[in-house]
């Protein structure tokens, strides 16, 4: 895994399918009051929308659940993931799970509160 972060554009330069996850993730976050919202699309245009899940015996990331949300549904690989978050940089683990489901290169769009994109990190 190679994490080679860029600095992002403002969404409104994104291509529509990068701008949808981004705005998928951006309304799980405000919807379920979390840290972390995320979106992936998967090899057949199907996304899957997450927030963070905080449970006295499981906590996952956004990102890491809603990549399990697409390989229970089936998902072979991933074309893109974003997550909206405080943070300035994914977790490890978060870039980790879209390379074992996408692949080198895939691209991981880090975006803030705000959906704008602060950086994209390749699996």
């Amino acid at each position: 895994m190679s994490e080679q972060p860029q600095t992002g554009s403002p969404t409104s330069d994104l291509d529509p399918e990068d701008r949808k996850i981004v705005t998928l993730a951006r309304s799980a976050r405000a919807r379920n009051g979390v840290a972390e919202g995320a979106a992936v699309r998967d090899e057949t245009g199907r996304t899957y929308v997450a927030a963070t899940v905080e449970l006295p015996s499981l906590q996952l990331s956004a990102l890491r659940t809603a990549v399990a949300m697409a390989v229970a549904s089936g998902a072979k690989s991933l074309e893109a993931a974003a997550v909206v978050s405080e943070s300035d940089q994914p977790a490890v683990e978060d870039l980790t799970a879209v390379l074992d489901l996408g692949g080198p290169g895939t691209p991981l769009l880090l975006a803030g509160p705000d959906g704008a994109v602060r950086s994209t990190h390749r699996a």
